[in-house]
């Protein structure tokens, strides 16, 4: 297995992470208050699914090498 290959693995692993941190948050208190207040979600849980999105991109592009 080539080391690209088990970057994107690991890469993987950590957006889910990422994803479901960001979820978590999401169905805290406080980013149920910010979304009542503002409309929208906190930008914490907004930043942590970006973030994950970027490294499944990241994760499949090294994959596919």
């Amino acid at each position: 297995m080539k080391t690209t290959q088990i970057i994107g693995i690991v890469l993987f692993i950590v957006a889910a992470v990422v994803a479901y941190m960001g979820y978590s948050e999401s169905q805290g208190i406080a980013s149920s208050l910010s979304s009542t207040f503002n409309g929208q979600p906190s930008d914490n849980v907004m930043l942590k699914y970006l973030l994950s999105g970027v490294a499944t991109v990241a994760a499949i592009v090294l994959l596919k090498r």
